[in-house]
């Protein structure tokens, strides 16, 4: 199999580990500790790169007031195409998550809705809204972190890309930095209850 970067994912590309070393160290601002890659896949490690830096925009978003939710939109070269973070409060729109944000960004910036050809990278799991747009762009991969255990509709309460009105079969690869995507959610959560009661 040939990676992107056209070396063969027999090892590592020193490049791909490094960048995903200073994505974790640019992190350093959270309030959880995001541990070193177990694992020197390069594939492992190019999906481990955007979800740092879905990450460390979600924070951005959290620390904004909003549900700390942010997506990235990668090409098939593994150039960054669109980017966003849950707008829901500041632009008092519900349909404003990350996932769809992105979407429009992404077709916008390509001249096309067709994203067969990209990645989209997003904290938690999509909703029954987002994981539809996700259907209608035709996305080629859909990688996520955390799981949400009310309200996924890929994988955890709803199977919208698996089920008979999908026109789509998505592939997905789900609990990529899983546990700093749920913390980041959890603690979020957590102080937002805190300031309420106190």
């Amino acid at each position: 199999m040939v990676a992107d970067s056209g070396k063969e994912e027999t090892g590592a590309d020193i490049s791909e580990i490094e960048n995903a070393e200073r994505a974790r160290l640019a992190l350093g601002d959270l309030p959880f500790d995001i541990p070193p890659a177990a694992i020197a896949h390069p594939t492992y490690l190019r999906h481990r790169y955007w979800m740092l830096r879905s990450i460390s925009l979600a924070h951005e978003a959290g620390k904004s007031g909003e549900v700390p939710v942010a997506a990235i939109v990668v090409g098939s070269n593994n150039q960054l195409i669109a980017q966003a973070a849950n707008r829901k409060e500041r632009d008092q729109d519900p349909t404003a998550h990350a996932e769809v944000l992105a979407l429009r960004a992404a077709g916008k910036r390509l001249g096309n809705w067709h994203l067969n050809e990209c990645v989209l990278y997003v904290t938690l799991e999509p909703c029954m809204m987002c994981a539809g747009a996700i259907i209608q762009s035709r996305l080629g991969l859909l990688v996520y972190g955390a799981d949400d255990i009310k309200a996924g509709a890929v994988r955890s309460v709803l199977n919208l890309p698996d089920s008979l009105c999908s026109n789509h079969k998505l592939p997905v690869i789900g609990g990529i930095l899983e546990a700093p995507c749920r913390t980041q959610l959890q603690d979020w959560f957590r102080q937002k209850r805190q300031q309420k009661t106190g």
